[in-house]
């Protein structure tokens, strides 16, 4: 982790903290350890080209790179997708990310993550995703948060669940050679805040708010 973040980069120095998990933005040199960690079940973004003969894990990796660097060199307030590295201890084990599209009018974020195999079922997908609400609803003065899973990642439905989402619709995808249905869920500001919550430290904020279109926060 960088002692101080870039002046020229503000969000590399947001670091969130929720019991034993610290969150803070992926970095270029963590990359290759995050390809390593990528589980085999994670389905990658279809559209993400693959343009390079090589072994499955490598092209995962790669994929990883090129989604990293497209999401990062497109960012501007009005359209950012900030993916941070979750660290249990010393150990890396997954990404939790939050994006969002027009948000200083719409205030609606969405979340994806996934966790290595070895730290599944412990309870660090909920602790991951709320740690990133709070930042979202706490800190930049989100009202609506989505997400999405298929029908069969019950681990993922199970968390946003048990957050408190509810039920809102479904939406058209691909799926290998097909489509399909996959639905989605809602929760609003007022969830979030009808029940308590782990206590989650958000560090680095002031400096970077107007880099998520927040430029006066919300807390």
């Amino acid at each position: 982790m960088p002692d101080e973040p870039s002046p020229y980069w503000p969000p590399s120095g947001l670091v969130l903290t929720i019991g034993e998990l610290i969150l803070r933005p992926v970095a270029e040199a963590d990359l290759d350890e995050l390809a390593d960690l990528l589980p085999a079940d994670l389905e990658m973004n279809p559209h993400t080209p693959r343009p390079f003969d090589l072994p499955e894990p490598q092209a995962r990796g790669v994929a990883l790179r090129q989604e990293r660097w497209k999401t990062m060199g497109s960012w501007n307030p009005d359209s950012w997708d900030l993916g941070f590295l979750v660290r249990y201890g010393d150990r890396p084990i997954g990404m939790q990310s939050l994006e969002a599209e027009d948000f200083a009018v719409l205030r609606t974020v969405e979340t994806a993550s996934w966790l290595a195999v070895e730290f599944r079922g412990r309870g660090f997908g909920k602790l991951a995703r709320t740690a990133v609400l709070a930042l979202a609803f706490d800190g930049l003065g989100a009202e609506v948060a989505l997400t999405e899973a298929w029908t069969d990642n019950a681990a993922s439905l199970g968390v946003s669940r048990s957050i408190g989402y509810l039920p809102n619709g479904s939406v058209r995808h691909r799926r290998g050679d097909a489509a399909s249905e996959m639905p989605r869920l809602r929760l609003d500001r007022s969830q979030w805040r009808s029940v308590p919550r782990p206590q989650v430290a958000i560090a680095g904020l002031d400096s970077c708010l107007a880099w998520f279109g927040a430029a006066s926060g919300h807390r």
